[in-house]
């Protein structure tokens, strides 16, 4: 049972019932493909086909889903703006007369306006920023809630967060071989619930990007040029594999 039988069933028949149906057709075989008969090919292996998340091979597949959401929230991309490390996709996907900050954790990083730890950054004013592109940061930091709040606060009344985290992926930093490590996975329901909770005011649109074969590809190591564009653009909620949010602050 596959796409709309599914969701149907999730919809009309009890949690008992479901089971019933699966105990049945594991007993009498009736799956398809087969129950030992996939055919894995290339992918019958124990380590990616590339183990640095396709970027040897094209565009990584998270990257495909990051810069669709920046570009289908381009219009937010303007004003005073903020982004860590480098200001890429301000440049990509900005107005033209964006004014773009960079910030950076720790000295040395020529593209940094702005020096700080986003879990304890009283110097950086409230009410500073139009919008912060904020990508693939938040499961590095270990206080995630502190660093959502002061996100929230120094945005101005208006103002967005386009913020970006996974949902699946393979590990991509660790303590001790890296200068930070990686702590979370979140699901669009975990980025509203973190939202919710440090900035209850605040208007949000979470977005699930993904589906069982691109997460798969991913994890894989295959790149977004692997992958046809109708089967990167299939959405399936269960399968998610970059959440987008749009936090905007109220104005005043």
């Amino acid at each position: 049972m596959t796409g709309p039988l599914l969701s149907l069933a999730r919809r009309v028949l009890s949690e008992d019932m479901r089971r019933s149906i699966v105990a049945f057709q594991r007993k009498h075989r009736l799956q398809w493909p087969r129950t030992g008969n996939v055919d894995f090919a290339s992918l019958r292996r124990l380590t990616p086909i590339s183990p640095i998340f396709g970027m040897d091979r094209g565009m990584p597949i998270d990257r495909y889903y990051i810069e669709k959401f920046l570009e289908a929230n381009s219009d937010l991309i303007r004003g005073r703006c903020m982004e860590l490390g480098d200001p890429f996709y301000i440049k990509k996907f900005g107005a033209p007369d964006a004014q773009a900050d960079v910030l950076h954790v720790v000295e040395g990083n020529p593209d940094a306006t702005i020096v700080a730890d986003l879990t304890d950054c009283p110097h950086i004013p409230d009410d500073s920023f139009d919008c912060i592109i904020f990508t693939q940061a938040l499961q590095m930091i270990y206080d995630m809630e502190a660093a959502m709040g002061n996100l929230y606060r120094i945005l101005k009344p208006g103002g967005v967060v386009l913020m970006t985290t996974h949902g699946t992926s393979k590990i991509a930093r660790r303590l001790g071989r890296d200068d930070w490590g990686e702590y979370w996975r979140l699901t669009a329901q975990g980025v509203e619930a973190l939202t919710r909770k440090v900035a209850p005011d605040a208007e949000l649109s979470v977005k699930a990007y993904g589906n069982v074969f691109s997460c798969a590809m991913f994890l894989y190591g295959l790149a977004a040029e692997d992958l046809e564009t109708e089967e990167l653009d299939h959405e399936d909620e269960d399968f998610e594999l970059i959440l987008g949010a749009v936090i905007r602050k109220p104005e005043k």
